[in-house]
């Protein structure tokens, strides 16, 4: 049986293949750039966080997050300046310092730094789903979709470390109004 990932992936094979490579819009150029700003940023987040951590499960995270977070911001820098695109400016990449010696009332707890890590992947997921429908070149629709995917992937792994630990910020639950009681 063909997954959705598989047709996914044989519509963009085929499309690529076919397609002219005209200039990329506006809007093209916006995703990619505004993609590889949250990179970037990210990257120096989960940085702050490995240094202020000393939780082994959370620096796993946050490794992997660093690791796929610089995976595709080099994606997207390489992509970009083969298009001719300027690339947005970036905060300063983070030594690495001694977690214990960073005062308690200056670091983010685990649980802020997986909330954090949480909402940035889910801003991820959003800006690649939003570019992905924006786009018209397949090449810059197939980058995105498999940062999605693989934000996507991250996302449930971080989802299960956070219900585990208690970490899941959980809204008011919904009842309307007239909803039969049980």
């Amino acid at each position: 049986m063909t997954t959705i990932f598989e047709t996914v992936k044989d519509f963009f094979q085929v499309n690529l293949d076919n397609e002219p490579k005209n200039p990329l819009h506006v809007g093209e150029v916006m995703s990619c750039w505004l993609y590889l700003t949250v990179m970037d940023e990210a990257i120096v987040y989960i940085q702050i966080g490995l240094n202020t951590t000393t939780d082994d499960q959370v620096i796993k995270t946050l490794k992997e997050s660093l690791d796929q977070c610089r995976a595709q911001a080099e994606r997207f820098k390489n992509f970009m300046k083969k298009e001719g695109v300027h690339l947005p400016p970036a905060s300063e990449q983070r030594p690495d310092s001694e977690p214990n010696g960073v005062p308690l009332g200056v670091k983010l707890t685990d649980d802020e730094l997986m909330n954090g890590l949480s909402i940035k992947t889910v801003s991820a997921i959003t800006i690649c789903a939003s570019a992905i429908n924006q786009c018209i070149r397949s090449d810059v629709s197939v980058l995105f979709t498999q940062c999605m995917l693989e934000k996507m992937k991250f996302g449930s792994s971080l989802k299960v470390l956070m219900r585990k630990r208690g970490w899941i910020k959980v809204p008011p639950y919904y009842y309307p109004p007239g909803l039969p009681k049980q």
